[in-house]
């Protein structure tokens, strides 16, 4: 039994266009955590949450914490994790997990606060997996609440205007590599200095630009939702700047789905949590933005089939070959997919 699994089965939906592709571009695994709600999630746990009858053809792997080296040095254990997303794309590359093809693309963490010495891990992160490593994130995900969850990356304060941490930026930027950037609302504008400095980098922003309702922020979402709409639609004039559209259901947006008694409906999700997917792709439009699943952080908050479901309503009255950008062909195309 999983996390939440007596819970999720209450509320099962059939899919909507099953026959869409959908590159799932934003998911975890990992082994024993502590201190964590979620102890493992590893291909067998994901596999069985992704057959609810939509179309996932190729999933991309995001920073974990997951299988670091234990021995050498601090800086180059994330490395380990490269060679584990690589070892479970090889084993979804073999069909013999059925047709999904996880990890297609990794991302994994390098510690941006090394600066120039960034370098050496990105180069031994492309080694451990060349046809598949795509980038890294380092989150910058900060609030002077502490009552928030802080981030593994223990980031700061303004983090990302920091100069060695932009000096590890860079190391990214001259190896073509993709920046993904975990974030909340507030910092927005920060990574807007950030893609404007370095406008050769690709930079992804998770989760919609991460606008927070929990905590200090309940009961502010007006408030909350005018700074976030400001500052997302000036980071979206950074064209090298693309997002991910999701992330909206999970604990820090404070809907509260956890403390109910049934896990929310597509529809519920859609009246809660579809004006940020619905104002997102106005500011970045159809060709630069890509839906993610963010399992199982959200998890913690809804199923799988309603959330693809959730996706897919938001998008109801697009053409077909809007959709097939959204769900599929931007995300295949931006981290250089085979599937």
């Amino acid at each position: 039994m999983g996390l939440n699994d007596t819970w999720l089965a209450q509320v099962r939906e059939e899919p909507i266009e099953p026959e869409l592709p959908i590159c799932d571009c934003h998911h975890h695994l990992w082994g024993r955590r502590e201190h964590t709600p979620s102890p493992r999630y590893l291909l067998p746990d994901f596999l069985a949450d992704i057959e609810v009858g939509h179309n996932i053809v190729s999933t991309v792997f995001v920073d974990s914490n997951a299988m670091y080296r234990a021995g050498g040095s601090r800086a180059m254990a994330p490395v380990g994790e490269i060679e584990f997303a690589n070892g479970v794309a090889a084993m979804a590359a073999s069909g013999l997990y059925g047709e999904t093809r996880v990890a297609a693309g990794i991302i994994g963490h390098a510690d941006m606060r090394l600066g120039e010495k960034a370098g050496a891990v990105l180069d031994a992160m492309i080694r451990a997996a060349p046809g598949r490593f795509r980038g890294i994130r380092h989150a910058a995900a900060f609030d002077e609440d502490d009552a928030l969850p802080v981030h593994r990356d223990a980031p700061r304060a303004h983090l990302l205007l920091d100069e060695t941490f932009c000096k590890g930026v860079a190391e990214v930027a001259k190896r073509g590599l993709i920046y993904e950037c975990y974030l909340w609302h507030k910092q927005l504008d920060e990574l807007t200095d950030l893609a404007r400095a370095f406008p050769d980098l690709k930079i992804v922003v998770n989760h919609c630009g991460g606008p927070l309702g929990a905590e200090s922020y309940q009961g502010k979402r007006d408030e909350v939702t005018a700074a976030w709409r400001k500052s997302l639609a000036e980071l979206a004039k950074c064209e090298n700047v693309v997002v991910k559209l999701g992330g909206v259901n999970m604990l820090v947006t404070g809907h509260g789905w956890e403390k109910r008694e049934t896990p929310p409906t597509s529809d519920e999700m859609l009246a809660a949590a579809g004006p940020y997917i619905d104002y997102a792709i106005e500011c970045f439009g159809t060709d630069r933005g890509m839906f993610e699943s963010n399992y199982p952080a959200e998890r913690h908050t809804c199923g799988y089939g309603p959330l693809w479901n959730f996706l897919k309503k938001s998008v109801k009255g697009f053409s077909a070959g809007e959709k097939a950008k959204l769900f599929h062909d931007n995300a295949a195309r931006f981290y250089r997919l085979n599937a």
